[in-house]
């Protein structure tokens, strides 16, 4: 019965992104409609980004130093594995698990209403292509703006590392300087972006399924992003462990 339920869900979801993925009918249109996305899903979450980034980069510089760092490692360390962690995992993969919850939800709701709402069937009424028109513009928008806040990410996590140097005194400078730049592979940077991009689409195509299937009323609407958070969380859980096995 699981089985059979999983597979009417990726059936009806492939059916739908091979609407969704079909030519514009109004280049205009969905220009603008490509640009409001990019503000509302991305530009709008860059605050919480920066700010979360910040900590997580001060807090790990901090136990590196205190709880694992020994005399027998050089100084430069904690900065090297600070810069490490952001780059590998934080700034792609658990970031992209923090938006899921933010950006998903957004998405989910903002279409389950939609259609409550019967605006996604007066749109077919009119002949438009609701899949196309509604849901297109949110996966190029969050595609398009989600390594851009990976790059913010991970400079804001450096950040906060020197914030504890300068401030906290936990760490000189130099010895922070010294780990940042320590054998860096600007791999692992791109290896970061490719898999944000990844993460972009489930987070946008996930979201966009539930909301755009959701039957019922306002109730439903609440189940149906609880339901695109929890299982973008896992899509991008599952497809993190198997991009960083194929890229590494």
């Amino acid at each position: 019965m699981l089985i059979t339920n999983f597979l009417n869900a990726f059936g009806r979801y492939l059916m739908l992104m091979g609407r969704t993925f079909s030519r514009p009918e109004r280049m205009r249109m969905f220009l603008k409609q490509y640009v409001k996305e990019m503000v509302q899903l991305g530009v709008d979450s860059i605050g919480i980004v920066l700010l979360i980034s910040f900590f997580i980069g001060a807090v790990i510089c901090i136990q590196i130093k205190l709880n694992i760092q020994s005399p027998w490692m050089p100084l430069w360390v904690s900065g090297y594995v600070t810069r490490e962690i952001m780059l590998l995992e934080f700034s792609s993969s658990i970031m992209c698990l923090i938006l899921s919850g933010k950006v998903g939800s957004n998405i989910a709701s903002e279409l389950g209403t939609m259609r409550t709402t019967q605006q996604i069937d007066a749109l077919e009424i009119m002949g438009v292509n609701p899949a196309s028109f509604l849901i297109l513009p949110k996966i190029a928008g969050l595609i398009t703006i989600m390594p851009l806040l990976v790059i913010f990410s991970t400079f804001s996590g450096i950040i906060g590392a020197y914030a504890t140097a300068y401030i906290g005194h936990i760490i000189t400078p130099s010895d922070l300087t010294a780990g940042l730049q320590h054998s860096f592979t600007q791999w692992f940077f791109w290896m970061g972006v490719i898999k944000s991009l990844f993460f972009a689409f489930i987070i946008s195509s996930v979201s966009s399924f539930y909301g755009y299937n959701v039957e019922g009323g306002s109730i439903e609407v609440g189940k149906a992003s609880t339901n695109a958070v929890v299982s973008c969380s896992m899509l991008i859980l599952f497809s993190d462990l198997f991009l960083t096995q194929l890229l590494s």
